[in-house]
C-alpha cells in the first residue's frame, strides 16, 4: 500500500444523456512512471453511479489502496489507464459495455455507467 497525499475526490453531478463511449480526463498530469497495459497499478479510486452520481465503491472510504494486475480489471480500466503517469488523477466515464455489461447481467452495477476517479500511486 501506497499513501496518497491527495484526499478524497468528489464528483460533479455529470447533466445530459450518459456517453457511450469511454470517456477519459486527466484531471492532473503525474509526472512518475507510466502504466502499461501489462503494469499491476496501485490505485486510490471512487465510483460513482452516472445516473444517480451515488457512491458504489471506494478505495478511501475502506482506508488504503489497493494493488492488482490491470488486466483482471474492467475493460474500461483496461483502456482507461494505460499512458496514465504515477502521482496523476484521471477521470474515466465507463459505459455498461466496458463495464459490468447490460442490465440484467447479473451484477449490482450492470446496466450502469460508472465515474471513476483514479490516483495512479505505484506501478509494478
Amino acid at each position: 500500500m501506497t499513501e496518497s497525499r491527495k484526499t478524497k475526490p468528489e464528483v460533479e453531478a455529470p447533466t445530459g444523456p450518459a456517453p457511450e463511449t469511454l470517456e477519459i480526463t486527466d484531471v492532473e498530469v503525474g509526472d512518475g512512471p507510466e502504466a502499461q497495459a501489462s503494469s499491476i497499478v496501485d490505485v486510490h479510486y471512487l465510483g460513482v453511479s452516472y445516473d444517480s452520481g451515488e457512491e458504489f465503491d471506494s478505495s478511501w472510504s475502506r482506508g488504503e489502496s489497493i494493488n492488482f494486475p490491470l488486466r483482471n480489471l474492467i475493460a474500461g480500466w483496461q483502456e482507461g489507464i494505460p499512458g496514465m503517469r504515477v502521482g496523476g488523477r484521471r477521470q474515466l466515464v465507463v459505459p455498461p459495455n466496458l463495464a459490468y455489461g447490460p442490465a440484467g447481467g447479473g451484477h449490482p452495477l450492470s446496466g450502469q455507467t460508472l465515474i471513476f476517479i483514479i490516483d495512479l500511486l505505484g506501478v509494478q
